[in-house]
């Protein structure tokens, strides 16, 4: 496996060691000793497993209390991935990371605790498996506005997003509840 280096030094991309030939490809998308090894200590005891269509802007999603780390991944088709540091303590405070995460590329990003996660879809649809640290916390769950003007996201959409209603609600990072 390889580490890609992001702007923000904690959230890394992770290009796994492809195996492929005839019949197609492998490659380990979670081993606990190599992940070690690269400096991502992680339990994980969830699995999620998201289908959207092209334009559709999940995030930026974050628990206050059971903050959760994200091994992230896409199977089918390609999105725009974006992590924020909402640890107050943390000389990159209130910044962000992008990058593009595909089927194609098979690049994995690992999110720790203390960031919002969302991303939006830049094919015509996406399906996006995720593990995550700590089970879902719904009295817990936050969420930044993903076109704060103080972030400036330069999100690639294609027209204007689909959104749900709590992420159309998001609070901006003046506003939201951080990480000590």
């Amino acid at each position: 496996m390889k580490i890609l280096a992001t702007a923000l030094p904690d959230v890394l991309l992770i290009e796994p060691k492809v195996f492929g030939d005839a019949r197609g490809f492998f490659f380990e998308s979670w081993n606990r000793r190599s992940f070690t090894t690269l400096g991502i200590e992680a339990d994980f005891v969830q699995d999620n497993h998201s289908r959207s269509q092209q334009n559709v802007l999940r995030g930026l999603h974050y628990q206050i209390r059971q903050p959760q780390g994200k091994l992230v991944r896409v199977i089918a088709g390609e999105i725009f991935d974006v992590a924020v540091d909402l640890r107050r303590n943390s000389p990159a405070f209130g910044q962000w990371t992008g990058f593009a995460l595909s089927a194609e590329n098979r690049r994995m990003a690992w999110i720790p605790p203390g960031f919002a996660h969302g991303f939006c879809v830049t094919s015509e649809s996406a399906e996006v498996l995720y593990k995550t640290t700590d089970y879902w916390l719904p009295d817990a769950e936050r969420t930044l506005q993903w076109d704060d003007p103080q972030l400036a996201i330069p999100w690639p959409l294609s027209g204007a997003p689909v959104l749900s209603a709590k992420d159309a609600a998001g609070l901006p990072l003046a506003q939201c509840d951080a990480f000590a």
